[in-house]
């Protein structure tokens, strides 16, 4: 069963232009009632999934950073309670670097936190400007000097391929970025989301996003330089050292069972499909009339894994060991690959397979979305 734990804080201080997930910005939070509301949400879920000790905790938003540390300590106390820690377990928490947010470092450090992620988006005042953000540079960089003296793993979080971008600015400031000495890197390529502010702006006219093949270029780049620096890809956007991975993602990568609490989280366990509330109003209400937040709970066939599956673990570079997974789910192999068209693709090097595993290439990746398409069978996307 589940062996790992997402926690979602749904609360922004701003909603940022190129943001899509579940983040509200409200005047004020009844922190005791979100106590009430989360334990109850976290009980229930245990209840359900409760197995082996979790090897991975990771609260993620919106902006966490913004949890007062002892409802963090109060929920992870919970967790620990309910479930049981692994060894090592990772409890990672998404951060942004406000001088207000870095004040609590210490105290989440303390609570149990042992792993942040670091959303610095840029190194460069113009670029956060541009994506909506309420910090500078100066406190980005005060900001991690506090998380790295508190947090035995940090991870940073950088958009590039934003409009304009040339390959000599995200050259140098990537490189900036290699040289703070974290393990773990983050590097999404700027993309417009339907319903973003935006997408309405791109819309309007107001700019223009970055063409394609230059932003492919970027990503090659990005790639190149990571690998040089001795933090090589091991996901579309996500960057290592040896040991750093993120095991939580990788539990999602992995297709492996997670259990998700608090506003919009998604779980899966035993092949259920579980989705709470999105709007923070309602999962409290829900969470008041009966005990949880979930809003969907349905069985998942052994196509639509074998399809969620396949769409996760291809973006990994290590690619999905398809035989492993058609045991798992009681399916041929067959049922997973087209193998004349997986042979097209490797023709093109775009695509792999050593044995039963099959990956998408360094040159496949940044046609990822489009692979995803040729490479998964038709039946399995439509189950």
């Amino acid at each position: 069963m589940a062996r790992a734990l997402y926690i979602h804080w749904p609360f922004c201080l701003r909603k940022c232009p190129y943001c899509d997930f579940n983040s509200h910005v409200r005047e004020g939070v009844d922190v005791d009632l979100w106590r009430k509301s989360l334990l109850a949400d976290l009980r229930h879920e245990a209840a359900l999934a409760k197995g082996e000790p979790l090897a991975s905790i990771f609260f993620g938003g919106g902006t966490p950073s913004l949890m007062p540390p002892a409802l963090v300590a109060d929920l992870l106390a919970e967790a620990e309670r309910l479930w049981g820690f692994a060894p090592e377990i990772e409890i990672t928490l998404e951060a942004n670097p406000s001088s207000v947010e870095a004040s609590k470092f210490a105290d989440l450090a303390r609570a149990g936190v042992n792993r942040v992620s670091l959303g610095l988006q840029a190194l460069d005042d113009a670029a956060l400007r541009f994506l909506g953000r309420l910090h500078n540079v100066e406190e980005s960089l005060a900001a991690l000097a506090t998380a790295q003296a508190h947090f035995g793993r940090v991870s940073i979080d950088l958009i590039y391929a934003r409009p304009g971008h040339t390959p000599e600015a995200w050259q140098a400031e990537l490189a900036r970025a290699l040289g703070f000495g974290t393990g773990h890197l983050s590097l999404y390529q700027l993309t417009i989301e339907p319903g973003t502010r935006f997408a309405t702006m791109v819309r309007q006219g107001q700019f223009t996003p970055l063409d394609d093949d230059l932003a492919a270029d970027l990503f090659t780049l990005t790639r190149e330089q990571t690998l040089a620096a001795g933090l090589p890809a091991y996901e579309i956007s996500n960057h290592a050292r040896p040991g750093e991975r993120s095991r939580h993602n990788l539990a999602y990568w992995h297709y492996d069972d997670y259990a998700g609490v608090g506003p919009g989280a998604h779980g899966r366990r035993g092949g259920v499909a579980t989705v709470r509330h999105r709007k923070p109003e309602n999962w409290l209400d829900a969470v008041a009339a009966q005990g949880h937040g979930i809003a969907e709970h349905r069985s998942l066939g052994s196509r639509e894994q074998a399809s969620e599956a396949l769409l996760m673990g291809l973006r990994l570079t290590e690619g999905i060991d398809l035989g492993a997974l058609a045991a798992r789910l009681g399916l041929g192999t067959e049922d997973l690959c087209d193998v004349s068209r997986l042979a097209f693709y490797e023709r093109q090097g775009l695509a792999w397979r050593h044995g039963s595993r099959m990956g998408v290439t360094a040159d496949g990746m940044p046609l990822l979305d489009a692979l995803l398409g040729e490479l998964v069978p038709a039946a399995l996307l439509e189950a």
